[in-house]
């Protein structure tokens, strides 16, 4: 696929606020690079994932049996309900917790409001953001407000994790099972909602699927053991997927069919409302990736489709699986089954 491929439905972009917000990956990577040399774990030897690493947060040893992990995320509104804006906020920024293995444990309000936004508007945001905190056992302390021309809320996350148990971007072995806590199509919805083409219903469920909490999919990846995962936000499935395979010598094979979508998504691919942040992420990534042949072009944006708030990606070994899938069923996890890990480098899709 091209990079600089125009489908006549995708020449006028609109962006999601989420990714609109986040720099390109290209940018952070030249931007953010250079610094890491001067807090490597040379340096600061309880260090043990920091900007060398570059992973889903930093996490710094305690002792032998405790690890702090540190996240912080912030973003403008993508709903027009405050509330649900607050919550999807608050959840996105403690999913990175989730993400490493981690539990939350207190987080800070960061805050942009315009001076012309009415209190119970802002109040409704931190109400949001307040009770998804609380349903994550993670208190809110407090917090820092400044003024802003738009509106952005999001928080900074401590939890703790023991230091055998993180999860980390770079531990797939091949044979790994790679599963996926939520389906994909977010940044679509919330696009299309935008431009006033989404069905309420259809932007309900996303919204629904956006305020859920990776709290049991991380705790079933605790339970199990499992040593690699990430969670799938900005730079979508494959920009994620590349992460997870960065240190080389294993690739991912996905099986599209068993890729999970959103509700109705065809409607919203097939009129090409992708967010910009979809191109920008296909421009960076799609150097390794090789699609079959069968496999569409606004198919494969699918897969470069930036998401909010999205799901655990996970790597389990097959001798666990069948007993994973029948815990996460009975806790009332979804979990779907994509692909795996092999010999070799790259993504396939299949």
């Amino acid at each position: 696929m091209n990079a600089d491929f125009k489908h006549p439905k995708l020449t006028e972009l609109a962006f999601c606020a989420g990714c609109a917000a986040k720099l390109r990956a290209e940018v952070l990577v030249d931007i953010i690079n250079p610094f890491g040399k001067l807090f490597t774990q040379e340096n600061y030897p309880n260090l043990l994932i920091g900007l060398e690493e570059s992973d889903d947060a930093a996490i710094m040893k305690l002792n032998d049996q405790q690890a702090l992990v540190f996240t912080t995320d912030f973003f403008p509104p993508l709903v027009d309900d405050p509330y649900d804006f607050g919550a999807i906020a608050a959840t996105n920024s403690i999913s990175d917790v989730y993400a490493m293995g981690g539990k939350p444990l207190m987080a800070l309000n960061i805050t942009a409001m315009p001076t012309d936004l009415p209190p119970e508007t802002i109040s409704e945001i931190f109400r949001g953001g307040a009770e998804k905190a609380k349903e994550a056992d993670c208190p809110i302390v407090g917090g820092h407000t400044i003024r802003d021309k738009e509106p952005k809320y999001g928080l900074a996350v401590i939890g703790m994790v023991h230091p055998d148990k993180i999860l980390y971007k770079g531990k797939l072995d091949p044979g790994d099972k790679i599963v996926l806590t939520k389906p994909l199509g977010f940044g679509l919805v919330t696009t299309s909602n935008k431009s006033g083409k989404a069905d309420p219903e259809d932007f309900s469920k996303v919204v629904a699927w956006m305020k859920t909490l990776n709290k049991k999919a991380s705790e079933l990846a605790q339970e199990f053991g499992l040593k690699s995962g990430t969670d799938i936000t900005g730079f979508s499935l494959i920009g994620h997927s590349c992460e997870m395979i960065r240190k080389g010598n294993i690739g991912l094979r996905y099986e599209w069919d068993r890729i999970p979508f959103v509700d109705h998504y065809e409607k919203y691919m097939n009129m090409g409302l992708f967010p910009g942040g979809a191109v920008e992420n296909l421009k960076f990534y799609e150097k390794n990736v090789h699609f079959s042949s069968r496999i569409n072009e606004l198919e494969q944006m699918m897969l470069f489709d930036p998401q909010t708030s999205g799901g655990l990606l996970l790597g389990v070994k097959p001798e666990l699986l069948p007993a994973f899938l029948r815990r996460a069923e009975s806790i009332g996890q979804k979990v779907w089954v994509i692909g795996e890990a092999i010999e070799g480098s790259g993504i396939e899709v299949l």
